[in-house]
């Protein structure tokens, strides 16, 4: 298993650069762990660009994945992620996440540069 940070799926859905990186893991969907704020963010943000149908067939696509609600546990150990490492809110939410499952993020997000558990796909 493993979980695709949101700029991932953009990626892959954008067909971008690195979207190669991550197609090896987004077409075994059943392996991806899919975090509900990776829906919010990815979802927005082609909500923004395209349109209401393609972000619900994105949302849609994205739920065929393992799908892990934020819950107490993990939204604490999200916030002290933030607090320790500087981490934006999502990004503190997605690595506790990822940490809870004992799985690797996969991500082109600077933010997560260097962490530990963090395969990190330069840009």
């Amino acid at each position: 298993m493993i979980l695709v940070d949101s700029c991932g799926w953009l990626e892959y859905l954008a067909d971008g650069a690195n979207g190669g990186a991550y197609a090896k893991a987004l077409e075994k969907l059943n392996e991806v762990l899919v975090p509900t704020i990776c829906i919010l963010e990815v979802f927005k943000k082609v909500l923004q660009e395209r349109g209401e149908g393609p972000a619900l067939e994105v949302a849609a696509l994205m739920q065929r994945g393992s799908v892990v609600e934020l819950n107490a546990t993990i939204a604490m150990n999200a916030a002290k992620l933030g607090s320790e490492l500087g981490l934006p809110l999502a990004d503190s939410v997605i690595l506790a996440t990822a940490r809870a499952h004992r799985v690797p993020v996969w991500t082109q997000d600077a933010h997560f540069k260097g962490l530990p558990g963090v395969r990190f796909i330069s840009a």
